[in-house]
């Protein structure tokens, strides 16, 4: 603990699930937060349930509880201002930015032929153009600060390999993929580094089981490419046995050591947070 003293990190997201998880864990590492998120249902073609305000008070409130402070506020990442005014208000408040969180992302299911152009749109405009827009509004900022720092990009598994039946969601996370590659390469003399992360079965709202196993239902074939989550010896829980999917707080193990020094030589990677389970 305390590896990140002294820091100042925005979180996109971070209402719940990842975001949360991530925002906490960094806090207890000693960081500052800002802690951001819609808190809203953003189209209907977005099936579970949106966030809420009272969800992003409570992550603040697991900030405060590690004895560091915590900016939350609500905000859409597909809005560029807004994005440069929470930023500015950040360095205002604790006078740094030093880490990127950029996980917020959203998720639906359907075949690629058979999408709305909101349902595709929608995908896209959060996970793609929301993250060029969080980084467009942090990157000035922490050059400014001139003190380097370190970006996490949120892909997915999804963002290595093919997954049917949620082809905007796989290419939204592959163009994070290309973002995440020349951002290292624009930012490395400035000591920031850039690398994105690609969990795979996380246990979150965004899963949504129901509509996951509908599609598998329809189309049989499709499961071919979702591999089952492997035997682990040992949860994060300390409990031996199989879970049926990874939690929140075991990739947040590999966020805080990408925000810290300990992962300094580390830019421009791709790193799966998955258990092995894309070797399969």
């Amino acid at each position: 603990m305390g590896t990140l003293e002294g820091r100042v990190a925005l979180v996109t997201g971070a209402a719940r699930g990842q975001g949360r998880a991530h925002a906490a864990r960094l806090a207890a590492e000693g960081a500052d937060v800002v802690a951001i998120d819609v808190c809203r249902p953003i189209s209907d073609t977005i099936t579970y349930p949106a966030p809420t305000s009272e969800d992003l008070a409570d992550t603040a409130r697991q900030v405060e509880a590690t004895g560091r402070k915590v900016l939350a506020r609500e905000v859409d990442i597909r809005d560029l201002a807004a994005l440069q005014q929470v930023v500015a208000d950040a360095v205002e408040q604790f006078g740094r930015l030093d880490v990127v969180v950029a996980n917020a992302g959203v998720l639906s299911w359907g075949r690629m032929f058979e999408m709305s152009e909101e349902q595709w749109d929608s995908v896209i405009d959060v996970n793609l153009n929301g993250t060029w827009r969080t980084l467009r509004a942090a990157v000035p900022a922490m050059i400014e600060a001139g003190n380097g720092g370190s970006i996490i990009v949120v892909s997915s598994s999804a963002g290595l390999k093919a997954t049917p039946g949620n082809s905007h969601y796989a290419a939204s996370k592959h163009g994070l993929v290309a973002i995440t590659n020349s951002l290292a390469l624009e930012v490395g003399e400035y000591g920031i580094r850039v690398n994105s992360i690609h969990p795979y079965s996380i246990g979150t709202p965004m899963v949504e089981p129901e509509a996951m196993m509908e599609i598998f239902a329809k189309y049989p074939t499709y499961l071919h490419s979702f591999s089952p989550m492997p035997f682990h010896p040992v949860n994060h829980d300390g409990k031996k046995g199989l879970q049926e999917f990874m939690t929140a707080e075991e990739v947040s193990d590999v966020v805080a050591w990408l925000a810290g020094d300990g992962s300094s030589t580390i830019s421009g990677s791709q790193i799966a947070v998955d258990r092995g389970t894309m070797k399969y």
